[in-house]
């Protein structure tokens, strides 16, 4: 179980690594996300990259919801 949760955070910090500018809000969600995995079963690290991911979400949500974009274009 260990090593698949290291594969796991192996893969997340080099994708992470690929596109530093696209790290906005992935240090916040880490942490949070690491917390909760830690404390829900000792799974800090798998928490900490899906905190990451939505980090990264949330940042990339926030400004089109600032200015009024829906998040999805809608399908006629």
């Amino acid at each position: 179980m260990k090593s698949i949760l290291l594969a796991s955070a192996i893969a997340v910090v080099a994708l992470a690594a690929a596109s530093p500018a696209d790290a906005k809000g992935c240090i916040k969600g880490a942490i949070v996300g690491g917390v909760a995995g830690h404390y829900a079963g000792h799974h800090g690290m798998l928490g900490a990259a899906a905190g990451c991911l939505y980090g990264r979400h949330r940042a990339k949500e926030q400004p089109r919801q600032q200015q009024g974009q829906p998040a999805r274009p809608e399908r006629l």
